[in-house]
């Protein structure tokens, strides 16, 4: 049962959800949702067991896959399934403060298994099926692992084996043991009834499970670490974000404001459950504002049968990364049925205008971009009250107070590029990191002073809005100016011809640095040195001439992070080699 404490947390959210101005929104935010947390705050208890309590019958959950198969949970089914999901993990030893690596992409176990976490106060370590057994060794010993859960893919499994076997080999006799439990999930569908050696079948333990689970008298303080998350960096060795059980209440905004979620709605938000995305758009702010998530369970994205699903089901608000909507508006949109959609969130990377303007012609939906990293909630945004400028992050978000500023610290004047900070005297915005896990030098080196600094360059118009530039390592310096990568892909992006495209410098006698284009082009398109010249062209016409990409490069694909970033790094790095 939820803390009795905390009993009125959803109708005070809730209790608040209009204002009249972005100024009024500002102003006033925190004053509505109270910016005292209550104690002892945990998402799982004072939230879903609170819903199964007053809600039972509500939908919580709408699932299917691209196999056909389709599932619906309702917030009792959620409190039932993580009940028993929490006997299984106590039996299996876990325990509070234990950490737990789940690989679960899209399947429905996610969700009871991560609020059994939530309950034990274990932690959470969302991760992705693309890690090889190097990365899952790697995270193991730099966070504990303590037990694995993850989908039934026999590739999956041997390379957690193989990271096991790696790490007792390096651990030698009587050295520490990680990963106490390892178990799979099964597809409700598979036909296959194969055991794996040193696995469990997570599936057969909880249906065997009692439902009957009692809240331990202490499972955490606010400040306790909730979920850890590796970040897919475009340098260096992933960071472990860590993020406390207050984290989800931050994600209100997110859901609320940004991506404007309904009561009684169906949200879909396109992420694999190993990014923090997830975390953003398929749980907290969405079942804490009323709202039942919609999840489509793919392997491979074809975008006519994402637009299939979206339609048959009836998705209210829908949120996905620029790439999404780039496919999007390359098919027949007058084919599906949008009538029930009525908000479009656009995050995970600057949005090009074109495809703005592309999407809202044909489907009449404005697609409200956001900015926001794994270390924060969404920090700027384009609010309901904010008229959206294509290509515009929108305004900073509520407890953000943001700068941008010159690399002597001084903040920088309208339209001047700087970079992102965010200042904390103030106040610490709800849902902000705690930091580094296990590494105080690399937090203090991007906080301190009380000021957190992001590593991402923008500037900012006469109206406030803020306009992304690149990461600070991204920014190309040639002949005396600078350079953002992105308005470049933007400008190469209105061209038919280019499907993806990666803007980059490369060292020059003359110039210091030059700008490249690295191309991804469309079905139908075939490299030659005219079309070079005319994306060169296209892109004199389109942005300030001295910006054009001197070298253009046609490649079949970009070399990407695991989390699908693109790693313009190493693009450099070949082409400095």
């Amino acid at each position: 049962m939820s803390d009795p404490n905390n009993a009125d947390l959803l109708g005070r959210f809730l209790d608040h959800r209009d204002f009249g101005s972005y100024e009024d929104f500002i102003d006033n935010y925190y004053n509505c949702f109270s910016p005292n947390v209550p104690d002892n705050f945990n998402f799982a208890y004072d939230v879903v067991d609170e819903l199964a309590r007053s809600k039972a019958d509500d939908t919580a959950m709408v699932w299917c896959d691209e196999a056909g198969a389709e599932a619906s949970f309702t917030y009792a089914d959620m409190k039932r399934l993580s009940d028993k999901a929490a006997n299984v993990l106590l039996a299996a030893g876990i325990g509070k403060g234990d950490p737990v690596m789940l690989i679960l992409k899209r399947r429905h176990e996610y969700w009871p298994v991560l609020l059994a976490l939530h309950k034990l106060g274990a932690i959470g370590i969302p991760a992705t099926h693309l890690l090889t057994a190097k990365d899952i060794a790697y995270r193991c010993q730099a966070a504990d692992v303590a037990a694995l859960i993850c989908v039934e893919d026999e590739r999956v499994l041997e390379h957690v084996d193989e990271a096991e076997a790696k790490l007792k080999e390096k651990a030698g006799a009587g050295g520490k043991v990680f990963l106490r439990y390892k178990a799979f999930v099964r597809p409700a569908h598979s036909p296959a009834d194969t055991q794996f050696a040193g696995w469990d079948n997570f599936n057969a333990r909880l249906q065997e499970a009692s439902e009957d689970f009692v809240r331990p008298e202490q499972v955490n303080r606010n400040e306790d670490i909730m979920l850890l998350y590796f970040t897919s960096g475009t340098t260096g060795m992933p960071k472990m974000v860590r993020h406390d059980f207050a984290y989800p209440l931050g994600h209100i905004l997110t859901a609320l404001y940004w991506q404007c979620v309904q009561p009684g709605g169906l949200h879909l938000t396109v992420a694999d459950t190993g990014w923090a995305k997830a975390a953003w758009g398929k749980i907290y702010g969405q079942w804490i504002c009323g709202s039942a998530i919609f999840v489509y369970d793919y392997d491979r994205f074809i975008p006519s049968q994402m637009l299939k699903v979206i339609s048959k089901y009836r998705v209210t608000s829908f949120c996905a990364p620029p790439t999404v909507y780039r496919f999007f508006i390359k098919e027949d949109l007058s084919a599906y049925d949008f009538s029930a959609l009525k908000h479009c969130a656009v995050a995970g990377e600057p949005l090009n205008p074109e495809i703005y303007e592309q999407f809202k012609a044909k489907t009449g939906l404005s697609l409200r971009e956001a900015y926001g990293q794994t270390e924060l909630t969404v920090t700027m945004a384009t609010y309901p009250w904010l008229e959206p400028k294509p290509g515009s992050m929108g305004k900073p978000s509520p407890g953000y107070d943001i700068d941008l500023i010159r690399e002597d610290g001084s903040s920088c004047e309208m339209g001047e590029e700087g970079q992102i900070v965010i200042y904390t005297d103030k106040r610490k915005p709800a849902g902000m990191f705690g930091g580094y896990y296990r590494d105080d030098a690399l937090t203090a080196s991007v906080w301190h002073d009380q000021v957190y600094y992001t590593g991402d360059v923008a500037w900012r118009d006469e109206d406030g809005y803020y306009w992304f530039v690149g990461r600070s390592d991204d920014v190309i310096k040639s002949s005396g100016y600078r350079i953002g990568p992105f308005e470049v892909e933007s400008a190469l992006h209105e061209h038919p011809a280019v499907l993806e495209c990666a803007v980059t410098g490369v060292p020059d006698p003359d110039r210091g640095t030059v700008v490249k284009a690295t191309v991804v082009l469309a079905k139908g398109w075939v490299p030659s040195e005219e079309l070079k010249t005319e994306l060169q062209n296209h892109v004199k016409k389109t942005t300030a001439p001295y910006k054009y990409p001197r070298i253009v490069e046609f490649v079949t694909e970009l070399p990407k992070t695991i989390s699908g970033k693109i790693r313009r790094v190493q693009i450099r790095e070949a082409d400095n080699g």
